[in-house]
């Protein structure tokens, strides 16, 4: 196994286990254990008597005996335990958010300790700042720093490789949306979620700040373009009302892509996000909502209200006590793709399409555990598979040369073709 700085005590370790994501992070780990038994793992966070906890619900859950799992007593606010987690391990999977407020001092203990790190943050300003920040730290220290390793946006950024490499021909422009279906229970979020996007919306103008520091070249621009979408829109492909997504994804792929075309000479793949509705009275549901939160987001007062009533605030759906077992059983996700481009890459004109499809379990608590845990995998398993030489990346940019998609497929988060390439007829 790769190791950023000679041996570790850990493998790998799980920060922030005792939070509610990081908890079934944990369960993944015990899951798949027996797969990797040389595999030595640790669960790290600031309370001692909280990981026992942890520990003891996920042996009853999963009825493994974990004996051998290992606790470290860290704080985010405390660089000297910071430091001494990082040195233990080889990759560290922080689960600690909202990572606007948190983050930095992880990645920062992460670079300056030899350990690879991997979170799942969905926020835009925390991945790009920390690209910008400690790309060429990274590189340095020969470690490997990659954000989004959850449903935020490994789904979505793998599932734009995935199609880029079946398609018979040159990918010029894809189309995902985004739908899900729960069960009779419903679903719900958390609330650490719905914090961290409370505060994406209320410094969205500092990420347009962000953006203009890392002095970009101009990408070409590849014709014919993607097609304009309006805020919201009547989708023919999903036959289904559908509006621009706000989530993290359309960044990451972008990211991904660039990476890609700077330093692979591949050409990049032009990417929309849409997510799907039910019926046209939830789209209109969602404006609502969408307005009051946008609106609430840019006030201090607006922001406490947010924070202090989620679940009002979002009909119910986000809440501190989070989904149910129950919910997160009968929750599932879809990426449906729809991609165009050229069978030749002498021809001006698209004229193959094909259609790809991304499914998986409940996505913030299931399917993301199971992303961020084969992504370490990967980290540790296919060093020569990765970008030399370390640095910061979103999965796209690393993990497009790897394993991460066959890894995915067998453990419930399905890469498959829906439509096998055909013409695109006038």
């Amino acid at each position: 196994m790769a190791s950023a700085d000679g041996e570790r005590k850990y493998d790998l370790i799980v920060f922030g286990a005792s939070g509610f994501t990081g908890q079934f992070v944990v369960e993944e780990l015990a899951r798949i254990e027996e797969e990797e038994s040389e595999m030595r793992w640790a669960i790290a966070g600031r309370s001692q008597d909280k990981l026992d906890a942890v520990l003891q619900e996920v042996a009853y859950t999963t009825g493994k005996k974990l004996k051998n799992v290992e606790v470290v007593i860290a704080n985010v606010n405390d660089n000297q335990s910071m430091d001494a987690m990082c040195q233990q391990a080889k990759v560290l999977l922080n689960c600690v958010g909202p990572y606007r407020f948190y983050g930095e001092q992880v990645v920062r203990a992460c670079v300056e300790n030899g350990c690879h790190h991997l979170d799942i943050s969905g926020e835009p300003q925390f991945l790009e700042g920390i690209q910008l920040n400690y790309n060429q730290k990274a590189k340095e220290a020969k470690v490997y720093v990659v954000g989004a390793c959850g449903f935020d946006s490994i789904p979505a950024d793998m599932g734009v490789c995935y199609t880029k490499k079946e398609f018979p021909g040159v990918l010029n422009t894809i189309e995902g949306y985004l739908s899900g279906d729960s069960g009779p229970e419903g679903s719900a979020g958390h609330f650490a979620t719905w914090q961290s996007a409370i505060h994406g919306f209320a410094n969205a103008g500092e990420l347009i700040k962000l953006r203009k520091q890392f002095k970009h070249q101009p990408m070409p621009k590849f014709e014919p373009r993607l097609q304009k979408r309006g805020a919201v829109f009547f989708s023919n492909e999903r036959q289904r009302w559908s509006m621009v997504f706000p989530g993290a994804d359309s960044s990451v792929v972008r990211r991904s892509q660039r990476y890609i075309y700077e330093n692979q000479e591949e050409r990049p793949a032009q990417f929309g996000a849409y997510v799907t509705t039910s019926s046209f009275f939830s789209l209109v549901q969602l404006i609502f909502l969408g307005f009051i939160f946008s609106t609430l987001a840019k006030f201090g007062f607006g922001r406490s209200l947010l924070e202090k009533f989620p679940r009002f605030f979002s009909c119910g759906f986000f809440s501190h006590e989070g989904p149910t077992r129950k919910q997160m059983e009968g929750t599932t996700f879809t990426w449906n793709f729809y991609s165009e481009g050229f069978s030749d890459k002498d021809k001006t004109k698209p004229d193959v399409r094909m259609a790809t499809q991304v499914t998986g379990p409940e996505p913030g608590y299931i399917a993301t555990p199971i992303a961020i845990v084969q992504a370490a995998l990967v980290v540790l398993n296919e060093p020569d598979k990765l970008p030399q030489g370390g640095g910061v990346f979103s999965p796209g940019a690393i993990f497009n040369k790897t394993s991460l998609v066959d890894r995915l497929n067998q453990h419930g988060i399905k890469f498959t073709i829906t439509s096998a390439a055909q013409p695109i007829t006038a």
